[in-house]
């Protein structure tokens, strides 16, 4: 009787801190409906369906709350989840985005599914139908890929603050330059050995490169990297030979 009486109190207390919110209440965004998050954003209908999927649970209005998420304090990791998955990415709030923010949030979006770290292993334990498959990862890599046809490049020399604000603008959301993010920190880049930051994890094909990072070769790199490197971690390109002369001169400088 008194295991029953004490589990029957562990119980209700469980439920009763469920409707306390440490991080915050993410219950309380409205939502639309998961059937409508991103039916008019600008993106493969694949990838759409792949998001709306896989990625809605933690980034978007969209959560669906089992009853377990009631139960504290599971339900307070879980609203943290959410609540810190929203500040990184909202897909219900995608038509909000700036355009150039849109640029980065798909690259990041890209560089997260080809790295395997999207969905996350303690979002996996309960949800093991998450998993991107290949085919989805393909899918979601090409987010980061510009469909603009690259242009030839430019001679002279770029202009190196116009490459900072476009680097603030459109890099940032993988890299910086003093330390390492999804992709490797990017002070002393130019004349450094592809491959060689100490400590970063790079795809097997970079690492074997054996080039240094020249205006040549960085301008290779921005153009294409995956026909510069077919088995590279890196889905963003700059089709504009302008603003890859522009962020070379940044880079260099």
């Amino acid at each position: 009787m008194r295991i029953r009486i004490i589990a029957g109190i562990v119980a209700a207390t469980s439920v009763a801190l469920g409707f306390v919110h440490p991080f915050g209440n993410p219950r309380v965004e409205p939502s639309t409906g998961l059937g409508t998050l991103l039916h008019d954003a600008n993106i493969p209908a694949e990838s759409r369906n792949i998001l709306a999927a896989k990625c809605a649970d933690c980034h978007s209005n969209e959560t669906r709350w089992p009853i377990y998420a009631r139960l504290a304090p599971g339900s307070w990791l879980i609203e943290r989840d959410v609540v810190e998955g929203r500040k990184h990415m909202n897909l219900s709030k995608w038509r909000e985005i700036p355009p150039e923010d849109l640029t980065v949030l798909k690259s990041k979006i890209a560089a997260q599914a080809r790295s395997g770290a999207m969905p996350p292993p303690q979002y996996l334990v309960l949800h093991w139908g998450a998993k991107l498959s290949p085919a989805e990862v393909r899918s979601l890599a090409n987010l980061g890929a510009d469909s603009g046809q690259s242009e030839a490049p430019l001679a002279g020399e770029g202009d190196a603050a116009r490459g900072k604000a476009l680097f603030q603008k459109r890099c940032t959301g993988c890299h910086a330059l003093e330390a390492d993010r999804e992709g490797p920190r990017l002070a002393g880049v130019f004349g450094r050995k592809a491959g060689s930051v100490q400590g970063f994890t790079y795809s097997a094909g970079l690492k074997k490169l054996g080039i240094t990072w020249t205006v040549a070769n960085l301008d290779r790199w921005l153009t294409d990297p995956d026909q510069m490197v077919p088995d590279n971690n890196m889905s963003f390109r700059v089709p504009k030979a302008d603003e890859r002369r522009d962020l070379i001169a940044f880079l260099k400088r």
